[in-house]
């Protein structure tokens, strides 16, 4: 069985590149968070800080226990920026053939490259072609027959590392890792195979292809049995549920005018993105939190099938009297529901909808091409600060627009 996939995963990505652009930062712990307040958490750790029991997740009243720590806020659109430049460098050695979130890439091996030794020579003049630019920030390379094997390779020596699973390493080299290890295997399914007897990947490696899938509900778990087992077995592309924006309000924002603020600037921002991916959405979601530590108050009103802006913001204010006063909000989230491409919907019919439609699309091509907020609706003018950036790991944003 050949090898096929060479997995770039980049080490601590969010603090390395911090490390890099800021040399008084190089060789300590260094946490990043999204924030600069103790009610938040941890986002990235550097390896010095890792080393001293600081994690992603990790709290940052806890973080700030260890004195020696960094704590940095967040710059998303350098790390946004040195993602394309990495992407770019990767490529002067290998087509890369997906970007699976801003730290990790996977190549596609020829069948001339995929000898262990090719391909490790390959990875090698990745890794070097990377220190060239950027002599703080690394990565681990896994090479192995399909996408999943790679990951795992991938994730097994960090930082730094290389490791590649051959055929004839399969699959006892997959039995020294947790079931949670494997990518896709999150909290919810790790319970399901552990309710089904599943405690480790060799149990897990030793159920028959029908078994498997009755555990994951259909064929999902016939392509699992096949990727254990080093076949690269096609996967069909994904279909986006949603599109949404959390943020931690500041404390001078803790109030009704400012979470209100916030919302329309969230507001701006998926319309714009959900124009970008080419979807429309069926329904807008608004959530408020008034702690930490509880759950918060949500509510939802349908849209139609909508993609501009101003229909989603004269939504959100039916929805805003609707919420309880009891105390300041300190979290804000909107989510755009039930998500349909544009190729299976049919555009606005009505002039009023078209006019809409046709002022927002012009208003992004206004801010991508001078800038972020170049132009906006007032509403959210006290607030155009607030609600930055933020990343998620599935979709890059380009260094122009919203995002």
């Amino acid at each position: 069985m050949p090898l096929r996939v060479l997995y770039v995963d980049m080490n601590s990505y969010f603090a390395s590149v911090e490390q890099q652009l800021r040399p008084e930062l190089r060789g300590r712990p260094v946490a990043v968070v999204a924030a600069k307040v103790d009610t938040t958490c941890c986002i990235a750790a550097s390896y010095e800080a890792k080393r001293l029991g600081i994690r992603t997740g990790t709290p940052v009243w806890e973080a700030k226990k260890c004195r020696s720590l960094r704590i940095v806020e967040a710059r998303p659109m350098e790390y946004v920026r040195i993602h394309h430049q990495i992407k770019r460098i990767l490529e002067s050695c290998l087509p890369v053939r997906g970007v699976h979130s801003i730290d990790e890439f996977s190549c596609r091996l020829f069948p001339a490259e995929a000898h262990p030794d090719v391909a490790a020579r390959l990875a090698g003049e990745m890794k070097r072609a990377i220190a060239r630019e950027y002599e703080w920030i690394k990565c681990s390379i896994g090479i192995a027959p399909n996408r999943l094997l790679a990951k795992v390779a991938a994730d097994a020596q960090k930082p730094d590392g290389l490791t590649i699973f051959q055929e004839g390493d399969l699959p006892k080299a997959l039995f020294r890792f947790a079931l949670d290890d494997l990518p896709g295997i999150g909290p919810r399914m790790l319970k399901r195979l552990n309710r089904k007897g599943v405690l480790t990947i060799e149990q897990l490696y030793a159920l028959d292809e029908e078994k498997m899938k009755q555990i994951w509900g259909g064929i999902v778990g016939q392509r699992w049995w096949h990727w254990l087992r080093g076949y690269d077995v096609h996967e069909p592309p994904t279909r986006r549920a949603t599109v949404g924006h959390s943020h931690v309000l500041p404390p001078k924002l803790r109030t009704e005018d400012g979470a209100r603020g916030v919302l329309i600037r969230m507001i701006h921002k998926v319309a714009a993105r959900l124009r970008r991916l080419n979807y429309w959405a069926g329904r807008l979601e608004v959530y408020l939190s008034f702690t930490f530590f509880e759950s918060g108050w949500n509510a939802s009103m349908a849209l139609g099938m909508c993609q501009d802006t101003q229909t989603m913001i004269q939504a959100f204010e039916a929805l805003w009297p609707l919420r309880p006063r009891f105390s300041a909000p300190v979290q804000v989230a909107v989510t755009l529901y039930d998500l349909v491409p544009n190729q299976s919907t049919s555009p606005p019919l009505f002039p009023a909808e078209q006019r809409r439609l046709k002022l927002a699309t012009t208003m992004d091509r206004l801010n991508e091409r001078f800038g972020p907020d170049t132009v906006y609706f007032g509403a959210m003018h006290e607030s155009k600060e607030a609600a930055p950036t933020r990343i998620a790991f599935t979709q890059i944003p380009e260094l122009t627009g919203w995002e």
